[in-house]
């Protein structure tokens, strides 16, 4: 009788990855509510522990063995740094600082509003048992979960600008400077409630060769043809994700950071464009697979389920809140404050990494990403039916006026 070799079931298991999540979306015609990559993570979720180990476990525990997800974790931990690395490279600094009163107003009141609503919601949630980890303190468990409510995820945000139309508007533009902003925040803060003061010093070392080493990483990138800056760019993202996880601060930070100190116009931006397009096609989906594996309902679902809910309307109400307080502030035109602020509501990717990362750290339970991983879903999806009638309205008043 044969038996089922390793990399048979690795081969089964991505299978389903792609299979699954790709028949949902072409035959549901789900891209209105549910673009591919919210449907991935859907379906990460359903094939994790919490839904079909439950319901099949024999099925479960034959295709998703302890081999089978480390070999699944390997590449979803580089796809994750890779988008990561791409995310900090297309943070559009320069016209952020060119315009920084307005995007400093902006990103403020949208990152510090739902923030503020969020960590109530957190501090909340610490009346019962199940939600912290075992290594987080009070305060990191009230901050984290905040801010990763706060949370927006300029890669998904570009890709749904995109299928609205309006990436390459005036409008889309100054949402990519607020997106922007907020994303150094969101890292800076990561990497606050990371710090181990046990390990300060390898942290502070971690730093300051990171700062020297980018200075002469810089000088040799603009020597460099751009078809060698490619293998270059990745072998630094290789070093920086090194020394943050030797440094106790993560990986992810450490491939943040790589890409930060990367200009976008060192590249040819339909080929970057083409590059996230590919890592989310070809090994994204991994991640969001493995993310869905570490889902769990421990607490109960209802639980899970009311405190996503609460998350969730606290960061919507907090985000539109501070959005409309800034376009107050600025004098915008009568619905943009609107669109913006549901626009700045996706997550998606970024929160999911963000909320990985307090996961891995023991800051949070299962538990406690499963409900920011529902939020985020949520949230996401809630942003194009939400914003295409609104621009709709609006042009057709410009049409008119025209």
């Amino acid at each position: 009788m044969h038996t089922i070799s390793t990399s048979e079931l690795f081969l089964i298991a991505l299978g389903i990855i792609f299979t699954v999540p790709y028949l949902i979306w072409r035959v549901g015609k789900t891209d209105y509510y549910a673009p591919l990559v919210v449907v991935q993570i859907i379906t990460g979720i359903l094939l994790g522990p919490g839904v079909l180990g439950n319901v099949f476990p024999d099925y479960y525990q034959f295709v998703f063995t302890p081999s089978v997800i480390q070999l699944l974790n390997g590449i979803a931990w580089w796809a994750v740094m890779l988008f990561v690395w791409i995310a900090g490279i297309e943070l559009d600094l320069k016209h952020a600082w060119a315009y920084r009163r307005e995007s400093g107003i902006t990103a403020g009141f949208a990152l510090i509003t739902p923030l503020l609503l969020c960590s109530a919601v957190a501090a909340g949630m610490l009346a019962s048992d199940g939600w912290i980890g075992p290594n987080g303190m009070k305060w990191q468990f009230i901050f984290g979960v905040g801010m990763a409510c706060a949370v927006t995820a300029l890669p998904i945000l570009i890709l749904l600008m995109e299928k609205l139309e309006i990436l390459r508007q005036p409008i889309g533009q100054r949402i990519l400077r607020y997106g922007s902003l907020d994303d150094i925040a969101i890292w800076g803060v990561l990497a606050l409630i990371l710090m181990d003061w046990g390990r300060v010093g390898r942290q502070g070392a971690f730093l300051l060769v990171f700062a020297l080493c980018s200075y002469g990483f810089r000088k040799l990138m603009v020597r460099l043809p751009e078809s060698d800056r490619w293998f270059v760019g990745l072998i630094w993202l290789a070093v920086c994700a090194f020394g943050a996880d030797w440094a106790g601060l993560h990986f992810m930070v450490g491939a943040f950071l790589a890409g930060a100190v990367v200009d976008s116009d060192w590249f040819d931006q339909k080929q970057m464009d083409q590059l996230r397009q590919h890592v989310l096609l070809v090994i994204m989906p991994v991640f969001f697979l493995s993310t869905g594996l570490r889902t769990n309902w421990s607490v109960g679902g209802e639980a899970v389920f009311v405190a996503a809910a609460a998350l969730l309307c606290a960061s919507v109400a907090g985000k539109l809140l501070g959005v409309h307080i800034a376009g107050r502030i600025l004098n915008w035109r009568p619905g943009e404050a609107s669109i913006i602020g549901w626009l700045l509501q996706t997550k998606a990717l970024i929160m999911i990494i963000f909320s990985s990362i307090l996961l891995d750290k023991g800051i949070i339970t299962t538990d406690t990403f499963t409900a920011l991983l529902l939020m985020a879903v949520a949230s996401t999806m809630l942003t194009v039916p939400m914003v295409a009638p609104k621009l709709a309205r609006i042009r057709g008043i410009v049409t008119q006026a025209i």
